[in-house]
């Protein structure tokens, strides 16, 4: 699914038009995504959790060559399902 079939679907359901449905999805992503940035979670109980994971500095090899690279450390998304989004995909 697209983002503008989601928005689609979200201005469906809540009986919005696109326009009011695709400024609320940008709304939404654009609060996960600064919350995300200042290193907070956000949960929404039964669906799941959005946080910061740390990853460490390691070695790798370049695929083509066989080279050693250092992979810098670097902080990335997570999404964790709860429990009730893992029963209904189930």
């Amino acid at each position: 699914m697209t983002k503008s079939e989601f928005v689609d679907q979200v201005a469906d359901r809540a009986e919005l038009s696109k326009k009011d449905a695709s400024d609320a999805v940008d709304a939404f992503l654009d609060t996960i995504e600064s919350a995300l940035r200042r290193g907070s979670e956000v949960s929404f109980s039964g669906f799941g959790k959005f946080s910061v994971s740390n990853r460490s500095a390691r070695e790798g090899r370049n695929p083509a060559t066989g080279e050693r690279i250092h992979i810098a450390a670097s902080r990335v998304p997570k999404f964790t399902a709860g429990a009730a989004l893992k029963k209904a995909v189930k």
